[in-house]
């Protein structure tokens, strides 16, 4: 459709270029005078600029001065100067495209130009590269342009962090010469000096790899306080290889996962302890709501038989959570109605179908308190703290950009999921590669064969070869065949990539063979004569044919195969493409072999004779379409599906940054009224749910739940008791009813809340306390979100069988789902703050600790002697009652 349409509204490509080639005049204007500058007076015109930026000027205003300017810097440090071609895709990637440029086009200098004028505005640029070597490679490599210009250069590794430091260099001038000489391979270390992970992002340019961008993010959400978190507000990125990160790892979440911190015996040790616990006097069930609450009794027989004075500081909210989830366990599941075991195992009964759901379990740590209660094999889950697609991440940005060589075979997908357009950009001098027509053969032991005598003729002759392979285990394949037939051979397979660019960069020397997989030492340039070489050596290399390049299969996408062929021909070289596959081949088995080999055998092709085709070529080109369009519509399916969750985690992420990032010192009662803002929507919450019916109202229950949160005294309980059961208020009563019912409640709370504030010296100790709860009331709970959305993913492909759309049904549940995290979290907070105020009154009496540990769950031994006040002890005030009834109210 789209190469129709261009017939008649012109190929936008094109278009792209011809706008890009007058802004190339305009910065070709400037060489003369910007190549007349001292280098103080360059370097001064990024100062110049930031400042026209702060007056109203903008990035593109300054697009062609800036360009000019990072052109000429890198011509003084790298003795480069940019080509028209590489300014074009440059432009293309500071305006959020992607920019298809052919292998040995020099996309890493291109980058320097966009990377240049956007860090001017101060808000970072991000570089992501395929893996740990590129990024310190590139950060090295062009880091003396962005210094000469004054803009610090920072690089993420897995474990470290790294500034570009000119500077710590002795006898620089030496190491500059071997950097310019060898720099698009190796790495010269001494130039990166090791800082904190915040410092490398605080750089003007930050380089790593999409791993370590995305885990900071995530870790990032997982912070106690602002000066915890690393990366700044994600602004400008450029992704190198973009279709390799995007498409072919578009399948592979990041996760942060940990082994979950409640021990077995914990959940044995609960079950048993709930079943003293006798309901109304130390619990109370709500089978409307499906809950079940503690009483003040009930947590003191649980705090006796555990041997703690407090349960809320001894345990943490983890703790108090996995007791109200077994106490749950025993009391509303019930075996054989909610669940039944079966070999060992708790599976879960539909309430509506009453079909067993294999595969599924309940969240929150419930199945594993129902395996406790029934005696079988708790089964602990590794935890996941955090996750995030790659989709998903780098739609994070302001703006996104991309270079590779190959992409415009995906762009549908480009536009589709980032909205970014692919620019093909010109090469600079003409190709002059030749591109065989792929040779075919019965089997894969006559295509080997066959390959390794092409490879023998051509080492005998001195021209260099490499051989693309489809994985590891054909790369050792062939390796052997090679060994056998005594051609001496270099083997990569994407394991060590240091070493690995250094084989690459060598792969031009006359004689040479280098057998890798697809991918290995992607990012490294093929120099023909080896790197470095001398012009006699070159000319010979060109003289036999330059590079050639044999794929030993067809890749199921077009794109890996292009990035092979690309290989060759570099800035106008001649090279030789050739492809050689056999019917065995995983593409050609799935895509109609059988045909082939039974027309092959009509008409007697020898075994070790080749059939070359334009037809059959074709064919296999449309196999590889149809696999693509299939790989496309799975990685949109799993977007789909991410994006629900995508959703969620933008809103329990962006609840948790305002809890981190409120500025308590300047508004000392933030943090009291998001307490309060839980609190009200819980009263609300359990006021609406019980007076649902406009006939009977159960106020009683009410009341019940309000003792998780205070106790209300008893001339209000009957006041509002006239209104329980059918006695309910009639229509715009009700309304008036229910209002001065939450209202009163909430001044019981907002009346607690004033005594407990009065306990502190400062407003900044209840703060912090405030602010522990509603962070670890949503981490707890989200993680255990997590881990429920997983199972369900995993579960919701059967609803296809029973002709419901998965998609549909995941999307429903997961709905249902989060929604119960928010009240829990609600709940949480609201039923949590005085109990834990009230033990750190406790611990600030004399004589006492002031330190209370608010940390995770971890096991409590039976006897925990404490030298902290018994909830029945008599109470320090002297008023001779007991602590509970006194001040421990």
């Amino acid at each position: 459709m789209a190469h129709f349409l261009d017939r008649f509204l012109g190929d936008p490509n094109k278009k792209h270029l011809q706008r890009y080639e007058k802004r190339v005049n305009e910065i070709n204007a400037l060489t003369d005078e910007y190549a007349a500058l001292s280098d103080e007076a360059l370097k001064a015109k990024t100062a110049e600029f930031k400042q026209r930026l702060a007056a109203g000027e903008t990035l593109d205003d300054l697009l062609p001065e800036a360009f000019a300017t990072a052109r000429e810097a890198a011509r003084r440090t790298l003795g480069q100067f940019h080509y028209d071609v590489q300014l074009m895709g440059a432009m293309a990637l500071h305006e959020s495209n992607i920019a298809e440029m052919r292998t040995g086009e020099g996309k890493t200098l291109t980058a320097t130009l966009a990377v240049y004028l956007n860090a001017l505005s101060g808000e970072g640029v991000h570089v992501v590269t395929v893996n740990d070597y590129l990024a310190k490679r590139d950060a090295v490599w062009m880091g003396q342009v962005y210094d000469f210009l004054g803009l610090t250069v920072g690089i993420i590794q897995h474990e470290s962090g790294y500034r570009y430091d000119r500077t710590a260099v002795p006898h620089e001038d030496t190491v500059d010469e071997a950097r310019d000489a060898l720099g698009s391979f190796k790495v010269e270390h001494a130039y990166l000096q090791t800082v904190s992970r915040k410092e490398t992002y605080d750089a003007d340019i930050t380089y790593g790899t999409n791993n370590e961008f995305g885990f900071d993010y995530l870790r990032d959400n997982m912070v106690g306080s602002p000066e915890q978190r690393v990366q700044r507000e994600l602004s400008f990125c450029i992704v190198d290889e973009i279709d390799s990160i995007l498409i072919d790892e578009a399948r592979t979440p990041l996760i942060i996962s940990a082994p979950s911190q409640t021990p077995s015996d914990l959940y044995r040790t609960f079950a048993q302890l709930v079943r003293i616990l006798k309901e109304n006097d130390d619990y109370n069930i709500d089978e409307k709501m499906r809950a079940v609450t503690l009483t003040d009794t009930g947590v003191e027989k649980i705090e006796k038989a555990l041997g703690v004075e407090n349960l809320y500081v001894a345990g943490g909210i983890q703790m108090v959570h996995h007791i109200e989830q077994a106490l749950k366990a025993e009391t509303l599941y019930k075996i054989d109605r909610e669940y039944v075991v079966r070999e060992g195992e708790i599976v879960i009964v539909d309430e509506f179908t009453g079909r067993m759901m294999e595969g599924r379990r309940f969240s929150e740590g419930l199945h594993q308190a129902i395996e406790a209660k029934e005696g079988v094999e708790i089964k602990q889950e590794s935890e996941t703290l955090g996750t995030i697609t790659f989709q998903n991440y780098f739609r994070l940005y302001d703006k996104l950009s991309g270079m590779t060589g190959t992409a415009k075979t995906e762009e549908e997908e480009f536009q589709k999921i980032y909205d970014m357009n692919v620019i093909v950009v010109p090469t600079n001098r003409e190709n002059r590669r030749a591109d065989g027509e792929d040779r075919i053969y019965k089997s894969n032991a006559t295509k080997l064969r066959a390959i390794v005598e092409e490879v023998k003729a051509a080492q005998e002759r001195g021209q260099p070869v490499l051989l693309g392979t489809v994985s590891i285990e054909k790369n050792e394949e062939l390796s052997k065949a090679l060994t056998k037939a005594g051609i001496r051979h270099e083997i990569l397979n994407a394991k060590n990539h240091e070493r690995e660019g250094e084989i690459v960069a060598q792969a031009g020397r006359k004689g040479s063979v280098t057998v890798a997989t697809n991918m290995a030492g992607r990012g490294v340039d093929i120099i023909l004569g080896g790197n470095p070489s001398t012009p006699e050596e070159q000319e010979e290399i060109k003289a036999l044919g330059g590079l050639y390049v044999i794929g030993t299969e067809r890749h199921e996408s077009r794109r890996i195969d292009h990035q092979l062929r690309g290989r060759a021909g570099r800035q106008g070289d001649p090279g030789r493409t050739q492809f050689f596959v056999s019917l065995d081949d995983d593409l050609m088995r799935v895509f109609g072999s059988e045909r082939m080999k039974r027309a092959m055998e009509a008409l007697r092709v020898p075994d070790d004779m080749p059939i070359e085709n334009k037809m059959i070529s074709k064919s296999i080109e449309s196999a590889q379409k149809r696999v693509e369009g299939h790989n496309f519509d799975i990685r949109k399916r799993l977007l789909d599906y991410d994006d629900v969750l995508n959703k969620q985690r933008e809103a329990v992420y962006g609840e948790r940054r305002t809890i981190v990032d409120a500025d308590t010192a300047a508004h000392p009662e933030a943090m009291r009224a998001q307490v309060m803002d839980y609190i009200t929507a819980e009263i609300e919450g359990v006021v609406a749910f019980h007076t649902l019916d406009g006939t009977d109202w159960n106020v009683r229950e009410i009341f019940e739940n309000m003792k998780t949160i205070v106790q209300v005294d008893q001339q209000t309980r009957d006041r509002f008791m006239e209104y329980d059961g059918a006695k309910a208020p009639k229509a715009e009563a009700a309304a008036q009813a229910r209002t001065e019912l939450v209202e009163t409640l909430e001044a019981h709370v907002e009346k607690k809340y004033a005594q407990l504030e009065t306990v502190f010296e400062n407003r900044a100790e209840l703060t912090g306390i405030e602010r522990q709860v509603l962070i670890r009331s949503i981490d707890t709970l989200w993680v255990e979100h997590l881990s429920a959305m997983r199972k369900l993913r995993s579960a919701v492909g059967l609803q296809g069988y029973g002709q419901r759309d998965p998609l549909v049904e995941y999307k429903r549940q997961s709905f249902s789902m989060f929604q119960t995290m928010l009240a829990e979290v609600q709940k949480q907070v609201a039923t949590t703050i005085f109990k834990i105020g009230d033990a750190i009154k406790m611990a600030k009496l004399p004589g006492l600790s002031d330190r209370v540990d608010m940390g995770s769950v971890r096991a409590v031994s039976p006897a925990v002697h404490t030298n902290r006040f018994g909830r029945n002890d008599v109470c320090h005030c002297g008023s001779g009652k007991k602590f509970k009834k006194c001040h421990g109210v």
